[in-house]
């Protein structure tokens, strides 16, 4: 490794334009060994010499709190993931795994140089993913790429983050998400290349950060908008998707008799069946018998889930217009930071909601107390033994002011999302609070939030609410939508409103 470091001004531009080399270099690529070599290739400074573009983003930082690796190292083990992907036999990876098999046989260097590219761009004033298409329409024809697969790479560089951001931030059961994602992804094809792209980049950017609800996201986006792209044919309609998963619950969980399991599988929707992985399923079967043989008015369970480093809370109550604003709110006065949320409501007027929240303490038993009374200033809110607004003031004075990072407010509203509702996506730095602060600020707006997606990337929250007026209707006056649009970006950029919500 020291004469290789030593002869790195052999790597000139004339080896770099060499056919043989660039055949050999796709070839290490595509190699089983992949990873390791590539590794000491850029330990050694020979992947920054040979292809210049990954030597600007070697030990490059990622100053946020959601990529835990350099650049370079999130790339290096993008790969390596993709090559778990494609050797198969990781139930973390069951559809990515599936898909690889299926993709043609020439578009294997395709997703593989497309993974070792996507982030190629970091740290330039252009977008990264716009860029490093750039780079790729530069780079791929000396590599050997043709000029359809060098655009085909291009566009997966470019849409990299689409999938990722549609599956965790959209209604996955409203037909104009698949349509619209349909549109962009183009072939079923495409979207093959890029859900195992998108498997691949999330499993690389940190422990914890992927999981069963995200890769359940992704199965169902998948499948939802594979019968679009071919015109009604589908390898697994939704209808069968929907019964195989019936079945597989049916299989998994044999403690209750036939009728019992018939009535409890007609509760949920559709989309329940859809979205939710089996073992949270299998949870929340013997939770909502728990709490109704118990017969709570409001039911709530704790879990840990020690990968992502979060508490769960799943809380079983009558739906209600403000419940998930409550929560959040309880959630706030106990100075707990939601990270997801997972909202359900049953075809018998019940909410089914999963909050994870950030821990505070390490041990389980401490984080189980802290859970409880949660649980109970739930109860006694909708209870009227607490007033909210006056209990998050509280908390929020005392709180201190460190802000270490900066996130520019961004507020976007949108009706060409859904044929029934507005679309309010909101991004900004996360704070506690600060789902409380925006679900009572549509509320005070004569909103009415039909359902939530919450997500948190690191210090970045982005939440996304399908909203229609007190009538139903969506919001199409410019006037209304720029009222809104200024309520909420003010909400977001001042901190001290999580103690007086957005009248």
């Amino acid at each position: 490794m020291r004469t290789v470091t030593r002869s790195l001004k052999l790597i000139n531009t004339q080896l770099r334009e060499n056919p043989e080399a660039n055949r050999l270099f796709m070839e290490i690529l595509t190699s089983n060994d992949a990873e390791i070599v590539l590794r000491r290739m850029n330990e050694t400074g020979v992947l920054g010499h040979f292809i210049r573009a990954f030597g600007k983003i070697v030990s490059m930082m990622q100053f946020n709190m959601y990529h835990h690796y350099t650049v370079d190292e999130h790339l290096l083990r993008c790969v390596g993931y993709l090559q778990d992907i494609e050797r198969g036999g990781n139930d973390e990876f069951t559809v990515a795994s599936d898909l690889m098999r299926k993709i043609q046989p020439e578009h294997r260097a395709v997703i593989y140089i497309t993974t070792l590219l996507h982030d190629i761009a970091k740290g330039r004033p252009e977008d990264h993913s716009i860029a490093g298409a750039k780079v790729a329409r530069r780079l791929c024809p000396r590599l050997g790429f043709n000029a359809a697969d060098t655009e085909l790479i291009a566009w997966l560089i470019e849409q990299h983050l689409t999938m990722s951001t549609v599956a965790q931030s959209r209604d996955l059961s409203d037909r104009k998400t698949i349509e619209n994602f349909a549109a962009v992804v183009q072939s079923v094809e495409q979207m093959k290349l890029l859900t195992i792209l998108t498997t691949a980049d999330i499993r690389g950017v940190g422990p914890g950060v992927w999981n069963g609800w995200k890769a359940q996201l992704l199965r169902t986006l998948y499948y939802e908008t594979e019968p679009v792209l071919t015109g009604g044919f589908s390898e697994v309609n939704r209808a069968q998707r929907i019964a195989v998963a019936q079945s597989e619950f049916r299989a998994a969980f044999t403690e209750w008799p036939e009728a019992e399991l018939n009535a409890y599988i007609g509760r949920h929707y559709p989309a329940y069946w859809l979205k939710v992985e089996l073992a949270r399923k299998i949870r929340h079967a013997r939770f909502l018998k728990a709490s109704e043989q118990a017969e709570h008015k409001l039911a709530i369970n704790v879990g840990f889930d020690e990968a992502r480093g979060v508490t769960e809370l799943t809380i079983f109550a009558s739906d209600h217009p403000w419940l998930l604003s409550i929560i959040a709110g309880a959630c706030a006065s106990a100075g707990a930071n939601i990270v997801d949320a997972q909202i359900y409501t049953t075809t018998d007027g019940r909410a089914l909601d999963t909050i994870a929240i950030s821990r505070e303490y390490d041990r389980d038993e401490d984080e189980g107390r802290r859970a409880t009374r949660i649980g109970e200033m739930i109860e006694h809110v909708l209870e009227g033994k607490l007033r909210l607004p006056e209990v998050v003031a509280k908390r929020a004075a005392g709180r201190g002011k460190a802000r270490p990072f900066v996130v520019e407010p961004e507020v976007t509203i949108n009706n060409q999302w859904s044929d029934r509702y507005t679309v309010i996506e909101v991004s900004g730095l996360d704070r506690a609070g600060l789902l409380y602060q925006l679900t009572t600020a549509i509320s005070k707006l004569n909103l009415n939030i039909a359902s939530a997606h919450v997500a948190t990337f690191g210090e970045r929250a982005r939440d996304v609410f399908y909203v229609t007026d007190l009538l139903g209707a969506q919001i199409n006056a410019p006037t209304r939508q720029a009222a809104i649009k200024s309520a909420l970006i003010h909400l977001l950029a001042n901190e001290e409103s999580v103690a007086q919500p957005a009248a």
